[in-house]
């Protein structure tokens, strides 16, 4: 230290070296920010932070400017408060769709969830909530018409559905049972909010009262025999069953008549 005293003078060297230890007393450290504000990219590329330099600060993700410039000095080695003022970012309500609706109870500020509803014979296409991010509303959905399956087949009968497409919720479907079979169940079933039929399917059963008889039967009933009709005598021989008719006869002796001679 003499020695450079000797060299440069004594005042002269005190003076470099005081301005020296004043500059590196005046750089200011890099700065500590809140979790709502950040440094800026230009901000984030200096390397040093000298006396009245500024730094300009913006709002992190999620949340937006409400008020300020955003600009900090450096005096004194210290920071002044940057003067910005940031909320968190609303997404608002979500656009209206058909037939869905939005359960806002969590709110519509950044970070936000929303469940995600369809009316009645509908059902959810995607996802069923939303969240509110930086950039709006995430999670797409629609809400699609409930539809159900082709109605089964039913035995012995059939059903009245003509159309090619596939029921809709709140269609109804009519069965018939074919000749000498009867319906056993609703006749009608309805295609559910739930894309299943409500009652099920009926069945179609045997009438063993119509069995072997022709429609003519059915319709008209059979006259009542005569004391004219031949009578009808089975016999039953081995396995087998021999039936014979025959005219009861009686001759004039059985009738206590005189015989002919």
């Amino acid at each position: 230290m003499d020695f450079l005293l000797d060299t440069c003078g004594r005042r002269r060297c005190l003076l470099v070296m005081q301005l020296f230890v004043l500059k590196a007393a005046a750089l200011c450290p890099k700065p500590q920010l809140g979790s709502h504000i950040v440094l800026t990219n230009e901000a984030l590329l200096m390397n040093e932070f000298p006396e009245g330099s500024n730094a300009t600060v913006e709002c992190a993700h999620g949340y937006v400017n409400e008020s300020g410039s955003g600009v900090m000095s450096c005096t004194g080695g210290k920071w002044t408060e940057p003067d910005l003022g940031c909320k968190k970012k609303d997404c608002g309500p979500p656009i209206p769709q058909p037939h869905m609706t939005f359960n806002l109870s969590d709110g519509t500020l950044f970070g936000a969830k929303i469940v995600v509803t369809c009316d009645k014979g509908f059902q959810i296409s995607g996802s069923s909530y939303k969240t509110c991010y930086a950039g709006g509303w995430t999670g797409r959905a629609k809400c699609e018409m409930v539809m159900c399956e082709q109605p089964a087949e039913v035995a012995n009968g059939r059903s009245l559905w003509d159309s090619q497409d596939e029921p809709k919720y709140g269609e109804i479907i009519e069965f018939a049972c074919n000749e000498g079979f009867t319906l056993v169940g609703s006749k009608s079933i309805m295609c559910s909010d739930y894309g299943e039929y409500h009652p099920g399917p009926p069945e179609c059963k045997a009438d063993f009262s119509f069995t072997g008889a022709t429609t003519e039967d059915r319709i008209a009933p059979r006259p009542a025999p005569t004391a004219q009709d031949s009578s009808t005598i089975s016999t039953a021989h081995r396995d087998k069953t021999i039936t014979t008719s025959a005219t009861a006869t009686v001759s004039p002796a059985g009738q206590g008549g005189i015989p002919n001679w």
